[in-house]
């Protein structure tokens, strides 16, 4: 039996599954809650301004009906890693799923703002849940060599989800004849765009029921042949299964589980761990990425380009976002987490920086002049490919990995709350911001991908290549 410090002895650092299709297959079905996230992000982008029209609303009202969902989604994430060390993973995932069913059915049929912006804290709190559970369960289950490229599922879920919905919302624009508000099956365009969540939500449901329990869960509530079983079938036939078994109980029995009060460092401060990882989270939200999927058709319409031109923009930014992740999937266990996330950074100031260059002209005849125009067009893109390559995916990643196992639920669950209040605070602050001035909005979100080079380079240990439990 070996302990936490020293290397393993079960051979599961270099470990192969007997059949990774299998073990893809489970990594793709718990990253369906990361479908749901890029999903409902983006799907609101097409109602945007029929909300606004129907109800008739400010900017300032507006952004607090889009952006309460993450009010509901921090809430959820605060609470999930908690509930799913009492009930498993997989009951985690499957009320998520219903919770998320419930509220696209709600959010197709409001009654009044108030009843939409309820509907928005519920599937919220559904996406929360699925957002800490989706990275914890594929850690857990993940063979240590392929971890990185499985984790990143997560992220490429996500943008899938992006993608999925522009398209959806394309045709659906196009089918009520490029009226937001237009008929379709008896409820206007944007009604239909939001109640067609039910299907992927549905998807995630059945999707939970085909895949395994994680083995740190079975083993804690006493299950070891049966975790063994799952271990067989995720990291090959290679393995000591009962050393493995014995390195996973020996981390879990030496450490209690994770409560709140484990991650307060003396006093009321955390530790530094869990600071570095809710560092992760904020300056991933912070420099503005979200803006470009809640917004971004009407930013676009904002500096002059046509309303149906501006869809097929986001609908192209969507495509460059999967483009980085697929390029962050192939690198994120050969090149490493760290160095991926400085190569972003880069880019990202580089593409922020042109886009508030761009955002600094007047307006000529409602448009940018046409190099600014371009510029921007081009700039946004940049943006996008390199967060995607490498914020996108290595925080996920990290946020699965880096805590010790005494600490994982409970930080991975403070670091994603914190996730989605940075998320809620761009978001509501956007439409105000762009407002006073988009130029100047811009460059914050510049300031912030600049200062997370040196944090990363001061604060972020690399994780490629180790078991969870030898984190911390």
């Amino acid at each position: 039996m070996t302990s936490t410090a020293q290397a393993p002895q079960s051979g599961a650092r270099t470990a192969h599954p007997d059949h990774l299709g299998h073990v893809i297959f489970i990594a793709a079905a718990a990253a369906m809650g990361g479908f749901l996230f890029g999903y409902d992000s983006s799907v609101i982008n097409g109602a945007v301004e029929a909300i606004r029209s129907r109800y008739d609303i400010g900017s300032a009202a507006l952004a607090q009906v889009i952006a309460i969902a993450l009010i509901g989604c921090a809430i959820g994430a605060a609470t999930a890693g908690r509930i799913a060390d009492r009930i498993g993973r997989i009951r985690c995932m499957q009320i998520a799923a219903v919770l998320f069913t419930i509220s696209a059915v709600g959010s197709a049929l409001p009654f009044a703002l108030w009843d939409l912006a309820f509907w928005r804290i519920v599937g919220g709190f559904a996406i929360g849940m699925a957002s800490v559970i989706g990275p914890a369960y594929i850690a857990e289950v993940a063979p240590p060599a392929y971890r990185g490229r499985l984790g990143s599922f997560q992220q490429a879920a996500i943008v899938i989800g992006i993608a999925v919905s522009q398209l959806v919302n394309w045709g659906l624009l196009n089918a009520a004849g490029g009226d937001q508000r237009g008929k379709l099956m008896g409820l206007e365009a944007w009604q239909v765009m939001l109640g067609v969540m039910v299907v992927p939500a549905v998807l995630y449901g059945m999707l939970s029921f085909a895949i395994p329990e994680s083995p740190r869960f079975l083993i804690s509530v006493g299950k070891r042949e049966r975790a063994k079983e799952i271990l067989a079938e995720v990291e090959g036939k290679n393995v000591d299964f009962n050393a493995r078994v014995d390195e996973i109980e020996l981390a879990m029995k030496s450490e209690h589980k994770s409560s709140f009060k484990d991650l307060l460092g003396g006093g009321f401060f955390f530790k530094p761990i869990v600071w570095i990882g809710i560092g992760l989270s904020v300056f991933q939200q912070f420099v503005g990425i979200n803006v470009a999927f809640y917004y971004s058709s009407t930013l676009w319409q904002s500096v002059g380009v046509d309303p149906s031109d501006s869809f097929f923009y986001s609908f192209t930014t969507s495509i460059i976002n999967i483009v980085g992740t697929v390029i962050a999937m192939i690198f994120v266990d050969r090149v490493g987490r760290k160095p991926l996330a400085l190569i972003g950074s880069v880019g990202m100031v580089v593409g922020l920086a042109l886009e508030a260059w761009a955002f600094s002209y007047d307006l000529v005849g409602g448009k940018l002049p046409s190099t600014q125009g371009w510029v921007a067009l081009i700039a946004a893109h940049i943006f996008v490919l390199f967060f995607a390559l490498s914020w996108g995916v290595v925080v996920w990643v990290f946020l699965g990995e880096m805590f010790p196992n005494k600490l994982r639920a409970a930080a991975l669950g403070v670091a994603a709350a914190a996730q989605w209040i940075a998320n809620w605070a761009i978001t509501a602050s956007f439409p105000s911001l762009a407002d006073w001035n988009l130029s100047g909005t811009y460059v914050i979100y510049t300031v912030f991908a600049a200062l997370s080079i040196p944090f990363v380079l001061k604060y972020v240990k690399e994780t490629k290549g180790k078991t969870l439990e030898e984190m911390g």
